[in-house]
């Protein structure tokens, strides 16, 4: 995420570049361009972080709720995707696999024919996990109701606000550079539509459901030992895909598990930037993710 190009062209890239062992010997893709890499990683972050539903429609009988852990899978970039500097060096992306959070859910009591409305949040205070501090505050917003008997239709807004401290960017030259922590912040928003079906099966509650709606993404990378700003020019502007199931067993406990994907979008570009490409290229993420709660 630092873009230094100027000194790339002052400096031999070897000379300074520090590449991930398991990185090295990977040649330069003909396409590859650093306004776009750069865009990327800090989409992938902002959306990793995204909250998404994982539970059904209606997330809880009117009158209740749960206490809860979630768990977004943060699944590790590959190579391609952790160059930088013009394919000169390597970024320490890969800190941690998960990003869990705490939150309360509560469901209004019930208005007419199964309307219920609820809301839930969710947070991580900064705790060091695997190199990084991130604080996270979440929330969303909706409602869910039973349109005909076995299934139901919801609809829902939901934000996050994350700011992540770590050494990301990593020194050109770790034996003898100190190392620094960066700062991520980043922010998703997004509106879903929900669709489930409602089964009993041996006295537990099943539902499986599936979702689809947009997300934007915005972010902000400072890097420490450079004091470099890198700006997302291509911030995330489209789809959010979901399908899971939410249980509830033993009348107590309640699981809900998801596959989540944002798999591509159109972002308008700052006008300084001559190309316009929708697409993978700005925004790709394919990932599962967990909540288990207790309901109160």
């Amino acid at each position: 995420m630092r873009w230094i190009v100027a000194m790339a062209a002052l400096v031999p890239a070897a000379a300074w570049a520090e590449v991930d062992e398991a990185c090295q010997g990977l040649p330069k893709p003909a396409d590859y361009d650093e306004r776009v890499q750069q865009d990327f990683q800090q989409n992938y972050f902002a959306l990793t972080a995204s909250y998404s539903a994982k539970h059904a429609p209606i997330p809880h009988a009117g009158g209740h709720g749960a206490v809860f852990v979630g768990l977004n899978v943060m699944p590790p970039l590959g190579c391609d995707k952790r160059f930088v500097l013009e394919w000169t060096k390597t970024e320490d992306t890969n800190k941690s696999p998960i990003l869990p959070r705490i939150g309360l859910s509560y469901a209004a009591p019930e208005i007419a024919d199964r309307l219920v409305i609820y809301g839930s949040f969710a947070f991580l205070p900064p705790l060091p996990i695997g190199g990084t501090r991130s604080l996270f505050v979440s929330g969303e917003l909706g409602l869910g109701v039973e349109v005909i008997e076995q299934f139901d239709v919801g609809a829902r807004f939901h934000t996050t606000l994350q700011r992540t401290y770590g050494d990301v960017a990593t020194a050109f030259d770790p034996e003898n550079e100190p190392a620094v922590e960066d700062v991520f912040v980043g922010s998703t928003w997004g509106v879903d539509v929900l669709l489930g079906v409602p089964l009993v099966v041996k006295d537990q509650e099943l539902t499986p459901y599936v979702s689809a709606g947009y997300t934007n993404a915005s972010t902000f990378f400072f890097v420490g030992d450079s004091n470099y700003v890198a700006n997302n020019y291509h911030p995330y502007s489209g789809a959010a895909l979901a399908a899971g199931l939410d249980m509830l067993f033993e009348k107590r406990f309640r699981l809900g598990a998801e596959v989540y994907a944002a798999p591509g979008g159109y972002s308008l570009p700052d006008k300084t930037v001559d190309s316009v490409e929708p697409g993978t290229r700005y925004g790709n993420l394919v990932t599962g993710r967990l909540r288990l709660g207790v309901e109160l």
